[in-house]
């Protein structure tokens, strides 16, 4: 497995595949992999088959952090991440510095960014408002730099993944976005890195994410409810079984990412609670 740290190193290997017609299968990550990660890698391995090049990216991205977020402290292993790709599949590893992505940053030379003005708006991008931007950015770059003919994300962070497809559909980018399912621990929470910040005591409570997500499936099993309805009892939910505190709860179209008045099966839901100083995210089709 290569290890590749340049941009210009990475744009020529992605061209070198080109030219030989090679299928690139591609899985962007923030490293500190976990079994969710390694899942989107073997699924791009299948796709791409023995003869094409599986690429997984590991970088913390700086323009998606706030100043008040985790940057600093999100977790890194680059010795491990590097030994689940190497046994997942992975052909190459592009594991560029912020000097790489962000040319004179610093200085003040760079100065553009990708923004997505309308899926963007609502959820992760009401609470983080220039999360987005970062996302779009930094994905925009990477697929300039790796040329993947399939790009493959978790569903654990929809409107993320509903973001970054239409960015790709809007801007031409000659490749297929793929979401795979969300992948949870035995006791029903989605995997995350940021789970690694989590207390004892807050990873056991954070489990009522799952319990809200199940209540609501089956409070529209049988017919539609109203979405308001649904936010308070979700709220009540919350708060009455851990310590959790509540950032957001929306019911919403799966593709348009438009709130719902009243949630019926088909639609969607996501929220976002903090457990001590630590924010997750879950969501789940309904």
């Amino acid at each position: 497995m290569k290890i590749v740290k340049t941009a210009a190193a990475m744009q020529k290997l992605a061209l070198t595949w080109r030219r030989e017609g090679r299928k690139v299968g591609f899985v962007p990550t923030m490293g500190y992999l976990h079994a969710g990660h390694i899942s989107l890698v073997k699924d791009a391995r299948k796709r791409v088959g023995p003869k094409g090049i599986v690429v997984v990216s590991i970088y913390v991205n700086p323009t998606q952090f706030a100043p008040t977020e985790d940057l600093s402290r999100y977790p890194r292993d680059f010795a491990g991440d590097r030994r689940q790709c190497a046994e997942a599949g992975a052909d190459v590893i592009f594991f560029p510095t912020d000097a790489e992505m962000y040319p004179g940053k610093d200085e003040g030379r760079f100065s553009t960014y990708v923004v997505e003005d309308r899926l963007s708006l609502g959820m992760e991008g009401g609470t983080r408002p220039t999360h987005f931007k970062g996302v779009t950015t930094i994905v925009a770059k990477l697929f300039n730099l790796v040329l993947p003919d399939i790009a493959i994300f978790g569903a654990k962070d929809w409107q993320q993944a509903a973001v970054i497809r239409r960015m790709a559909v809007d801007l031409n980018f000659p490749l297929k976005v793929i979401v795979r399912p969300t992948v949870r621990e035995k006791d029903g929470l989605a995997m995350s890195s940021r789970n690694k910040y989590l207390s004892p005591e807050d990873r056991e409570l954070a489990t009522v994410l799952l319990r809200a997500i199940s209540a609501a499936k089956a409070a529209v099993i049988l017919k539609a409810a109203s979405a308001k309805a649904l936010k308070s009892s979700t709220e009540a939910l919350i708060s009455g079984q851990s310590s959790g505190r509540l950032d957001y709860v929306e019911f919403f179209h799966p593709e348009t990412l438009q709130p719902v008045e009243l949630v019926a099966p088909g639609s969607q839901m996501a929220l976002a609670v903090y457990f001590g100083r630590t924010r997750l995210i879950d969501n789940a089709a309904l």
